[in-house]
């Protein structure tokens, strides 16, 4: 099963709901739940910059190479093509906006850590939007992102939020690297960097720093009906929603409050606010733009080819103070912002222990 932005169990909620006037929502969930989500050239453009003496400088970058296609309220992907690269603005709300959020993710994950796409290599980006009836959730399945339209009632739609579109995409970039095992620790890492590169993309896009940034994740997504500010918060784990329908965010933000479960492959999409929040921590201690230093080393961390597919939260930690000691020295103010990040969600039990390495 490919992964959605929209947890199972926030679905099952909305599914479970008998009151009249969420009739056309709980349909609409219960049909997300059943539908199949099955798993399955280098461009370049040219930049004008100015150097130190003033002169005009320009330089050939990678650019993106998007093509939508349009499902036309199907199950069948990829559905009919409807917008590329070189082609003007569709018309189409949802057309347009996966376009521009595509090149939005290539723009952030090139200037933050030259990476040509999502496979490194320049490959295409692929979207389909108007997936399905009133379909709940937005995905990444393997080669394309996949855009529902919402029921109207609980979910306005998926392709105005940056964050669910980096989101998703990033899944295909933690997927290019090696992968991490969708379930338990290794997964709810897979959901956590997934929603890292999101925020910072969105970050990237708004010119925010760590100070100025939302950190929600799917901001925009729920209609004015719902009580809730987006599906997850990096800053505030548990704060995003607190709804009568969707009920309230359970994402913990510390290791004293680890949900065990096997439902969502095992918390994948709730156990995910932990790491989330150590990314948030480490960023907001460093300042600056998040994508520069705490993102870099995330990346780094999920790239050097050492880190396991069933890679736990442990893990990871120390492969991000790894990373941190390799980017910025040992005695820096990175690898302790780091520690105290993972500290201050309970994974490093001593803020002065140094990181483990082989």
């Amino acid at each position: 099963m490919a992964p959605g932005i929209v947890p199972p169990y926030l679905l099952a909620r909305i599914a479970a709901v008998q009151e009249p006037t969420w009739a056309k929502a709980a349909q609409a969930a219960r049909s997300t739940l059943a539908a199949p989500r099955e798993y399955r050239p280098v461009r370049s453009r040219l930049r004008l910059s100015i150097d130190d003496e003033g002169a005009l400088v320009a330089e050939t970058t990678p650019a993106p190479d998007r093509e939508i296609s349009d499902a036309g309220g199907r199950e069948d992907l990829p559905g009919l093509r409807v917008r590329g690269e070189d082609d003007p603005a569709s018309g189409d709300t949802a057309v347009d906006q996966a376009f521009d959020g595509l090149g939005s993710t290539f723009d952030f994950l090139w200037d933050a850590f030259a990476r040509n796409s999502l496979d490194g290599a320049g490959g295409a980006l692929l979207a389909t939007v108007h997936y399905g009836e009133d379909y709940d959730n937005a995905f990444w399945n393997g080669e394309r992102m996949v855009f529902g339209d919402g029921d109207g009632e609980v979910f306005a739609g998926f392709t105005n939020s940056l964050t669910v579109v980096a989101h998703e995409l990033a899944h295909g970039v933690i997927e290019d690297e090696g992968g991490l095992v969708y379930r338990g620790q290794s997964g709810a890492l897979n959901e956590s960097i997934a929603d890292v590169f999101g925020s910072l993309a969105e970050q990237h896009a708004r010119g925010q720093t760590a100070d100025q940034a939302s950190w929600l994740i799917g901001e925009g997504i729920f209609t004015d009906a719902v009580q809730g500010q987006a599906l997850r918060s990096l800053a505030a784990p548990g704060t995003a929603y607190d709804d009568d329908v969707l009920g309230r965010d359970p994402q913990p933000a510390h290791m004293r409050d680890y949900v065990e479960t096997d439902d969502d492959n095992g918390g994948v999409h709730i156990n995910s606010g932990i790491p989330n929040h150590a990314f948030y921590l480490v960023a907001t201690a460093l300042g600056g733009n998040a994508w520069e230093r705490a993102g870099l080393i995330w990346y780094r961390a999920l790239t050097t080819g050492e880190l396991s597919p069933s890679a736990d939260f442990d893990a990871f930690a120390q492969a991000t103070l790894a990373a941190a000691a390799a980017e910025y020295g040992e005695e820096s103010e990175e690898v302790a912002a780091v520690r105290a990040g993972w500290t201050g969600v309970g994974l490093i039990e001593d803020a002065g222990a140094a990181p483990e390495r082989d």
